[in-house]
């Protein structure tokens, strides 16, 4: 045996069981992000600029949080990518992935134009109130957050109960209320401001789902490996 080929290993690669407490963790992440944005900062067309000094603590706490719901939202995508397995279309994979990676990109650039704001006003809180430049950031971080970004989670969603429907993964009542809640999304007036949440909340529905058919699997598994001493469970 060479040296080269004594390093290839011939364990299969598993996605970690835990893998899909990731949309759990994206869920939570999001929904207190949203909640603590939407309670804190005023809709766009009474925007004084006044949560810039009365709310920095909160808004700056939410704003960390979601570099962390995203990297959750990227195993998410992993573990929904794994369900489908050899069922995988490329067509729908694209739209999957474009989608899932549009909605977080644009949910990123958001969330940098208002900690960018936030530091800009902490240099020169006279300056950034007073500039046309604010109102400007202002409503370029509502196109992102409460257009845009709610449009491809929308699409998003259009794709999986496709992807659901016509492999049958998902029970098809699954399929019918993410159709209805994406319908939702792409329909809605921007305005709305719990309309952001809408999608995380869908997440964690489809998260625990999840969850409670591996532990469903795991718990048939085991019955078989106690009554078949013949039955290798792999870890």
């Amino acid at each position: 045996m060479t040296e080269q080929s004594s390093h290839i290993s011939r364990r299969k690669l598993r996605t970690p069981r835990a893998a899909a407490v990731a949309g759990i963790i994206f869920a939570v992440f999001s929904i207190v992000t949203f909640s603590i944005l939407n309670s804190h900062i005023p809709a766009v067309n009474v925007d004084t600029g006044d949560w810039l000094e009365t709310s920095k603590g909160p808004v700056t706490l939410a704003l960390a949080l979601i570099p962390f719901a995203g990297i959750a939202f990227l195993w998410f995508i992993g573990v929904q990518r794994d369900r489908l397995g050899l069922l995988e279309d490329q067509f729908f994979s694209t739209l999957f992935f474009g989608s899932g990676l549009l909605y977080l990109g644009l949910v990123f650039a958001g969330a940098a134009m208002a900690g960018g704001t936030l530091m800009a006003y902490s240099l020169s809180p006279d300056i950034v109130t007073d500039s046309p430049v604010y109102t400007f950031a202002r409503a370029v971080i509502h196109q992102i957050t409460n257009v845009y970004s709610i449009r491809m989670a929308g699409m998003f969603m259009i794709v999986m109960a496709t992807i659901w429907v016509r492999t049958e993964i998902m029970p098809r009542w699954m399929a019918i209320i993410t159709y209805g809640l994406a319908l939702v999304l792409l329909v809605s007036v921007s305005f709305v401001p719990w309309i952001t949440e809408v999608f995380p909340v869908w997440v964690l529905l489809v998260s625990i789902y999840v969850l409670v058919l591996n532990y469903r699997y795991q718990k048939v598994e085991g019955e078989g490996s106690d009554n078949d001493p013949d039955v290798e469970i792999s870890e």
